[in-house]
């Protein structure tokens, strides 16, 4: 009981925290209800899928970065930020999302793209490689797990972590964004205090609520490390780190890598020193120089 009561006191902070040149940018023809897609620079293609309420946005910096050297696809959501929700207002959203992204690599015929997630975008990538068979590169997952309870406790179940998800689920439905910050302290022992500090970060963009509290829901819940086996492309698993011992980032490196264990070609691990969730953000140099070393 006391471990699932610390599980459920972290578990929503992790989950919503961690939820040039020649240079061309253009509308693809491709058309979905689920996500949209703008392509920019000119080179090998690379998918960049963002996380939990964020936009291709997010990736403006590694954007700036590659589109003279790579074909960037830069996915959003729709739901998150200004889109509107389409399909993803009714139903599951991330296993749908990871079906579009697949149709998109064979309609627009990209070759072995290379796919780069964040976060819930992380575990999109995981999906689309572990369908997609040899038709992806490589994948590289930024301070994403394949169950996210685990970097709380690796022996959390989805048991354990299904009270408090329905809560989130319905805390993000049925408040707004003002009284999700006000009651933030009031709900912290359900919530883990999480709801003081997500709608502040960089990465939280918004968007519509339905589409919100099921996605949370399901980063909450969704354990993909059963599919972890049938990956073939080579993993890349990023994260911010700390020396601190006093900091729990300080546990990351341990906790990502028994998260991975299951991958039939052992992940490369990237710890990244002074990174919190937004690692591309929180420091971009480094993790630059670790994208450039993922793509060589």
């Amino acid at each position: 009981m006391e471990q699932r009561r610390n599980i459920l006191r972290g578990l929503v902070g992790v989950a919503m925290l961690w939820g040039a040149g020649s240079d061309v940018r253009a509308q693809t023809g491709f058309r979905s209800q689920r996500i949209a897609v703008t392509t920019r620079g000119r080179g090998p293609d690379v998918i960049l899928i963002p996380g939990l309420a964020s936009t291709a946005e997010v990736w403006r910096g590694v954007a700036d970065r590659l589109a003279g050297q790579r074909r960037l696809h830069l996915v959003s959501v729709r739901g998150f930020g200004d889109l509107a929700p389409g399909a993803n207002a009714s139903g599951a959203v991330m296993a749908a999302i990871a079906a579009e992204v697949r149709r998109y690599i064979t309609e627009e015929g990209l070759q072995r793209p290379a796919v780069i997630g964040h976060s819930m975008g992380g575990q999109v990538g995981l999906r689309v490689a572990a369908d997609a068979g040899s038709g992806v590169g490589r994948v590289m997952v930024v301070d994403s797990s394949p169950f996210f309870p685990a970097l709380i406790s690796p022996q959390a179940t989805v048991g354990d972590v299904e009270p408090i998800a329905q809560l989130a689920f319905q805390a993000i439905h049925f408040l707004g964004d003002e009284a999700l910050r006000s009651r933030g302290r009031q709900m912290g022992l359900e919530l883990g205090g999480a709801t003081d500090t997500v709608f502040g970060t960089l990465g939280w963009q918004g968007g519509d609520r339905r589409v919100l509290a099921q996605s949370l829901y399901e980063v909450m819940t969704v354990d993909l490390r059963r599919r972890l086996p049938d990956i073939t492309a080579p993993v890349t698993v990023v994260y911010g780190w700390s020396a601190d011992q006093a900091s729990p980032r300080s546990r990351t490196d341990s906790l990502f890598r028994g998260a991975y264990a299951r991958l039939r070609t052992p992940a490369a691990f990237v710890p990244i020193e002074g990174a919190e969730h937004m690692v591309m953000i929180d420091q971009p140099t480094r993790f630059m120089a670790a994208v450039n070393r993922f793509l060589a």
